[in-house]
């Protein structure tokens, strides 16, 4: 079958695509992330930009090459403007690219379908291209976010708000664009929720001792030491700083008085104590008499009921600061007369892998919040429903027909709902206290929910993180600039049974990542109070205790036994079920698009008929997803890797953490496919896959995605053939061929060594076999030989140092602080990278721009040499090295900018010490 080809099947202008899918990640005010939180969410520039370039013809389809091209950089122009924040409700730019889709598309462009909606952000972005759009997801809480996103406003477009002060001042007129006046009754109903609230609760809440509005109040966890002749109330605490801040450096200091430990606060200039945790684990000090308290002793008196707390600090509103306020009798009397009458009785999975605090007897969701935050949740969750009661009547009173009051009052409840689940992530005694910027980090700063020692808890009555009438002006900001146009539907549907029953759809999805997020765990977090909240309006979607967990594609092996292998099968036959219903309901005039996340991590002999036990790295993930796809019958037709993960997030913060994800583009594989021999698709990729990695490293992918980013342009000759047959008859493994493609992608970087000087080929294979410690002289004369270089040359080329017949790389901080390229007479490849990576880590981008100047020519070839570094980094896992590397990679485009700002690099000059 023959089809037009589409843009997203031919070129993408994907560097302008990656920065602003990048810069999106840091935008807060207003983004739709910042309705409700949800994982691994893709940025909305990228999905606009896939959804685009998949309905959009090609211009190579109807012109000549160098027409097509100038037609090609018209439609980029067009991708460009589309993806940037700033133009998100442009309706000039919105409209532009809706004329080019109407255009391919013969005026009827398909429906849009995201079987596996997740956060909402594929559908919300069809629906600002103008296109009807559907999602669904097993999970409650994501079709919960993705019907408040794509669903909702639509129905109340253009409508004035009900709430009596509105009323009072514009009356039923106005100009309320897309969902602003929803918007407005959901700020007005919020802040009588928050009135109500401190009627209510608002005594559990003291101020401090000179009125001040106390903003969290910072405990540790309590066990009793285990020395029975001492017994004390041991604080488990892991840290005492309240403030690292410059001139307004605080924190706290145990005073041991007896048997009792109390604490001070302390400012200046001092640095606290180290704190009673000892190494990794639950393993803490006795303050009072020395005695080590192990991780099983803390265990067992968590699991007995005996784990208590203790305030260690109070935090307040200074004048444009922070004040840090002592522990006070009267704020613990405050704490304790809270008495939930409510609470979230459902277990906690038996999941260490992503929930630690049952290890220590905290079984349940209530167990993750103190008394006080109970009442506040179960308070605000209560006013959801009274809210809503004073929606209907006020709706009535304003006029509104009889037939929209009650959707209208549950539309109003559904967001106040979610400004109570915001709240509840920075009220739970998971959350932490940030001494770097003086505020309360969240219960999810990363994807799982870890055990907290010393916790934060936050006044949801005040102005700061965390508060109420905070998590109201969130909603309200992504609620007023939502696109509210085509009307759209979300609903809760399992994809490894049924595709959402709309016609001939255009498929975008992004799929479960095998076992790196435990979705439906993790959402039962918010689910309980969802489910509070809204479970009268919405029953279908919470008649269930908890999330629906067996159906869930996620290979969890505590869900099978502890096996992992059942774990695997389920998730390979789940997701090879839903690609196969993809494959018979999508629309054969436009491809199919699959985003995918997935560190490879397996190493392994490639065996499987080469002979060579080499090693080679593979993954299970990769591997049941691609087996999936290619079994449902799907060629992939184009590959890109878009930049769609924060490399700040926690779990990435100094780690080698993906930043992007493969999008793959699929067709129907041909009935007349091919068949090929294992030594047809070796031969395929050594031709084909060279180019594909040029692209992408000039267009500067980073190191860490590299391999990652290479399993698609290998897949896709892969997925050319019917099959690809193995020497001994048998068909050839998704995992055999990504072990192929990642030993070629090693070759490739490999053979680039051949163009450096011979002095950095010793140093690089010195660094593989031995990094930068210490080997044997004799080991360092053996490859110098080799290398038709000596020992002494490469010590006097500045990158070596041997003393005491043993050998070692010169680490970059021993480097000469005075090195000047111009005047180096043997100037070496090695040390062009390693003296760049010091001048980025010690003066920026703009210091290793300046030395980039002064390097010159020879400069061209670090940003090769660094991937290969990386590639062996990445292999001997050495993760803070490979950082280095991966970080030099990154920075290359904005390090080119600005030493082609300044040519003579003249602020360079001087002394290059650290």
């Amino acid at each position: 079958m023959t089809h037009r080809k589409k843009l997203i099947e031919v070129a993408l202008p994907l560097d302008a695509i990656n920065r602003e899918s990048a810069r999106e990640k840091s935008i807060r005010h207003g983004h739709p992330s910042t309705l409700h939180l949800w994982w691994s969410r893709k940025p909305l520039a990228t999905c606009r930009a896939v959804l685009f370039a998949s309905l959009v013809d090609d211009p190579a389809n109807d012109l000549p090459e160098e027409e097509a091209k100038a037609e090609r950089e018209r439609l980029f122009g067009i991708l460009e403007e589309l993806v940037r924040w700033e133009n998100s409700n442009d309706e000039r730019v919105l409209e532009r690219a809706r004329a080019e889709i109407r255009k391919s598309t013969g005026e009827n462009p398909p429906p849009v379908l995201d079987p596996f909606c997740g956060g909402g952000s594929i559908p919300l972005e069809a629906q600002r291209l103008g296109l009807e759009a559907h999602a669904s997801d097993l999970n409650p809480v994501a079709v919960m976010i993705t019907k408040a996103l794509i669903e909702i406003p639509p129905k109340f477009s253009g409508e004035p708000p009900v709430n009596p002060e509105s009323q009072r001042r514009i009356g039923s007129e106005g100009n309320w664009r897309g969902a602003q006046g929803l918007a407005e009754d959901v700020r007005y109903y919020g802040a009588w929720m928050r009135e109500e609230a401190e009627k209510r609760i608002g005594h559990l809440y003291p101020k401090g001792p000179n009125g001040e509005t106390v903003i969290a109040w910072l405990w540790a966890r309590t066990v009793r030491c285990p020395n029975p002749a001492c017994g004390a109330e041991m604080p488990l605490a892991s840290k005492y700083w309240l403030s690292k801040k410059p001139k307004k450096k605080a924190w706290v200091e145990p005073v041991v008085e007896g048997r009792r430990v109390r604490f001070e606060v302390k400012k200046g200039d001092g640095v606290p104590p180290d704190p009673p945790k000892v190494g990794r684990g639950a393993k803490f000090r006795c303050l009072v008499c020395g005695q080590i308290a192990e991780d099983d002793h803390i265990k067992a008196e968590g699991r007995a009921g005996r784990m208590g707390q203790q305030l260690m600090a109070i935090v307040a509103e200074g004048h444009g600061s922070r004040e840090y306020l002592p522990a006070s009798e009267e704020h613990v009397r405050a704490a304790e007369k809270a008495e939930p009458e409510w609470g979230p009785e459902q277990e906690l999975p038996d999941n260490t892998r992503w929930f630690s605090p049952p290890v220590f007897g905290m079984d349940t969701f209530a167990d993750l919040f103190t008394p006080r935050q109970l009442v506040a949740l179960t308070t605000f969750s209560d006013l959801v429903g009274e809210a809503r009661g004073r929606v209907i009547s006020d709706a009535t009173d304003a006029g509104l027909p009889e037939a929209r009051v009650t959707a209208y009052a549950d539309a109003v409840a559904t967001y106040l709902a979610f400004a109570v689940d915001r709240m509840s992530d920075y009220t739970s005694s998971i959350c932490s206290w940030h001494s770097g910027r003086d505020t309360i980090r969240n219960t999810f700063a990363r994807q799982a929910l870890p055990m907290n020692w010393d916790f934060a808890e936050t006044n949801p009555m005040s102005s700061s993180t965390g508060n109420f009438l905070g998590g109201i002006d969130w909603v309200h900001e992504v609620l007023a600039n939502a696109p509210a146009s085509t009307k759209s539907k979300a609903r809760q549907q399992d994809a490894a049974s049924s595709i959402n029953g709309v016609e001939r759809p255009l498929i975008s999805t992004d799929p479960p990542y095998y076992d790196n997020i435990g979705y439906a765990d993790l959402s039962d977090f918010f689910y309980v109070w969802l489910r509070r909240s809204l479970g009268e309006i919405y029953p279908e979607l919470f008649g269930t205790m908890l999330a629906p967990k067996a159906p869930e594609l996620v290979a969890t092996p505590y869900r099978f036994g502890g096996s992992k292998q059942k774990a695997r099968e389920f998730f390979e036959w789940g997701l090879g079920e839903a690609f196969r219903r993809m494959r018979e309901k999508a629309h054969l005039d436009y491809p199919v698009t699959v985003y995918y996340a997935f560190k490879q991590s397996e190493n392994e002999p490639t065996g499987e008929g080469d002979g060579s036990g080499v090693m080679a790295v593979a993954s299970t993930g990769w591997e049941t997803m691609l087996e999936g796809l290619m079994a449902a019958g799907f060629q992939i037709t184009g590959t890109w890797p878009m930049r769609t993960e924060l490399s700040n997030r926690p779990v990435a913060s100094g780690a080698n953490a993906l930043a992007s994800s493969v999008v793959m583009v699929c067709r129907p594989r041909p009935e007349n496919a091919p068949v090929a021999s294992r030594r047809d698709f070796q031969n395929a990729l050594r031709r084909e896959l060279p180019e594909a990695l040029s692209v992408m490293m000039s267009e500067n992918i980073a190191p860490v995605d590299l391999a990652q980013a290479t399993i698609g342009p290998g897949m896709a000759i892969y997925s050319r053939y019917s099959k690809v047959i193995e020497a001994d008859g048998s068909p050839m493994r998704v995992r055999a061929a990504l072990q192929i493609i990642n030993r070629i992608l090693d070759e490739y970087l490999s053979e680039a060594e051949g163009e450096v000087d011979p002095y950095t080929r010793f140093a690089i294979t010195w660094f593989e076999q031995h990094g930068m410690e210490s080997g044997p002289y004799g080991d360092a004369e053996t490859i110098a030989t080799a290398r038709g270089v000596s020992v002494r040359g490469v010590e006097d080329a500045g990158i070596l140092q041997a003393r005491g017949g043993k050998v070692r790389l010169l680490p970059r901080e021993k480097l000469a602080g005075d090195w000047d390229p111009s005047t180096d007479g043997r100037l070496t490849d090695w040390e062009v990278v390693q003296y760049l990576i010091r001048a980025l880590q010690t003066e920026g981008e703009q210091g290793a721009a300046q030395l980039l100047v002064r390097i010159g020519e020879r400069g061209e070839g670090a940003r090769d040499l660094a991937y290969r570094l990386y590639g062996i980094c990445d292999r001997k896992r050495w993760a803070e090295e490979a950082l280095a590397y991966n970080s030099l990679v990154t920075s290359w485009p904005e390090i080119m900018r600005l030493a082609a700002e300044n040519p003579s690099g003249v602020e360079a000059q001087g002394s290059l010490d650290v």
